[in-house]
């Protein structure tokens, strides 16, 4: 009898691990549709050097939240940061926007993910938003970081190692 006993624990163990697992596969999903990054060369991120995203759209229903995703290291000297970032719709309609995203607490402690000296950052860029033409829509992300009193830009911004794009469809 000992023996029917064990054997039944050890099955309603497996079932009770089987059910966790399956509550927190279920529970990670999300609703990204995209996710893409595309490495800067050597951590420096030319003034002139476009990061460009393709998004093939058929859903013209669905509302997204749009996101800039960055990756930085330590190497990164600045408080904020200054991106200009665009939108070539299928109909050739473009919206070009400069954005200016907090790096770094007060205290200068990066933002972000990480354990390493690398930060993720996922950047807020359009909410609620609808790709309400069919076909291919172009994203373009572009360093627009100067100096203070500098007129010109940085020709090259150090310590950014990865700059992405992140669309999560909303339920």
């Amino acid at each position: 009898m000992k023996v029917q006993i064990m054997k039944i624990g050890i099955g309603f163990g497996k079932l009770i691990l089987a059910f966790i697992i399956l509550t927190y596969t279920l529970s990670c999903t999300n609703n990204t549709i995209y996710n893409q990054y595309q490495p800067i060369e050597n951590s420096e991120w030319h003034k002139d050097s476009i990061i460009n995203f393709k998004i093939n759209s058929t859903d013209t229903i669905s509302k997204n939240n749009m996101y800039v995703t960055l990756r930085n290291n330590k190497d990164y000297e600045f408080s904020n940061l200054f991106l200009i970032v665009g939108i070539k719709f299928p109909n050739n309609y473009q919206i070009v926007d400069t954005l200016e995203y907090e790096m770094t607490t007060p205290e200068g402690r990066f933002l972000g993910n990480g354990m390493t000296d690398v930060k993720e950052n996922k950047l807020e860029y359009k909410t609620n938003v609808t790709f309400s033409l069919m076909g291919d829509y172009d994203i373009s992300v572009q360093q627009a970081m100067r100096r203070t009193r500098d007129i010109d830009g940085l020709k090259t911004l150090n310590g950014i190692t990865d700059v992405g794009l992140q669309i999560e469809k909303l339920n």
